[in-house]
């Protein structure tokens, strides 16, 4: 299939890769020439130079995607596509937007004839440990979805990684209480290795979590980043880890979208004590100097590619 791949950071590049490796004729296009030039060096993937050049060097129907920051950057393209597209075209946004403008974006691409789908993803970055695709949370017209759905099955990770979640934009809901979902199971193993750092006993906790990936309860991918994280250094110092770690900043970046959800149910009367305490506590590692601030960081950054601090000292 040729399609369009709007955004070429870390999870668009990596997806036109693997739309490219697996058949497909994926076009890039990005507002950074040095993302297109990374792109077309990195996995010979085909760019335009403009959003106006990837709609025309495409047939209709056609197939664009996007992976943009949420907010402003997605307002600016739909406006912009809206004007570009043409009837039974379809747009996907697969990025963590929230769900209430995605139904506005829709409304407003329909009046063109324009299908909108929420394409959520899940499945960290191709840099991480063991990456072979996403999984998508979708939403929207169902024949849209239908149309797209071999591609996607492509860029999944696996059989049973492509999911319809219903109309409207509930795939972007459904991506978002996942992400909640992820707040909380991070805060649980940040805090294991507050607790086993400040013991009194010598534990190797890159071990230990290499171990607890085998078998036990609590075995996971997030338990496999954090081993893989406590053995490489936090910051690229395999040779010292435990140097590296203590080097760290307790900083932890935040990209906001968990605050949706925890608003939206405290507006409908619903308790959510474990992602609510894990939000606050994120933003209250900012500023304290904890093993388990630094672990939220680093497992962070292991499936997101969010950025860690390092504290300045004085050599």
């Amino acid at each position: 299939m040729r399609f369009g791949i709007i955004g070429l950071g870390r999870m668009g590049r990596s997806l036109a890769v693997k739309a490219l490796e697996a058949g497909h004729e994926p076009v890039g296009w990005d507002p950074s020439e040095e993302a297109r030039t990374d792109t077309q060096g990195g996995g010979g993937v085909e760019t335009a130079d403009t959003l106006e050049e990837l709609v025309q060097s495409l047939d209709p129907p056609r197939f664009l995607l996007m992976y943009v920051p949420q907010g402003a950057p997605v307002e600016a393209n739909v406006a912009t596509l809206r004007e570009l597209l043409s009837d039974g075209d379809v747009l996907g946004d697969g990025g963590n937007s929230h769900w209430e403008p995605s139904e506005t974006h829709r409304s407003r691409l329909d009046e063109v004839g324009v299908r909108y789908l929420d394409v959520g993803t899940s499945g960290g970055i191709a840099e991480a440990s063991g990456w072979e695709g996403a999984a998508f949370m979708v939403s929207g017209d169902r024949d849209a979805y239908e149309w797209v759905e071999p591609l996607l099955q492509d860029l999944a990770v696996s059989d049973g990684a492509v999911h319809y979640v219903g109309e409207g934009s509930s795939g972007h809901f459904a991506k978002l209480v996942h992400n909640a979902i992820e707040f909380g199971m991070i805060q649980a193993i940040a805090e294991g290795v507050e607790l086993l750092a400040r013991s009194d006993y010598e534990i190797d906790l890159a071990a230990l979590f290499a171990h607890w990936n085998h078998g036990t309860v609590i075995r996971s991918w997030l338990v496999e980043l954090m081993a893989n994280a406590l053995e490489e250094g936090p910051i690229g110092d395999a040779a010292d880890p435990e140097a590296d770690f203590a080097r760290l900043s307790t900083y932890v970046e935040d990209t906001g979208e968990v605050k949706w959800v925890l608003s939206w149910a405290l507006e409908k009367d619903i308790p959510t004590p474990a992602v609510s305490t894990a939000q606050q506590a994120l933003m209250g590692y900012r500023n304290v100097n904890s093993p388990a601030a630094k672990a939220v960081a680093l497992l962070r950054n292991q499936f997101g590619g969010h950025p860690v601090h390092v504290e300045e000292r004085d050599e």
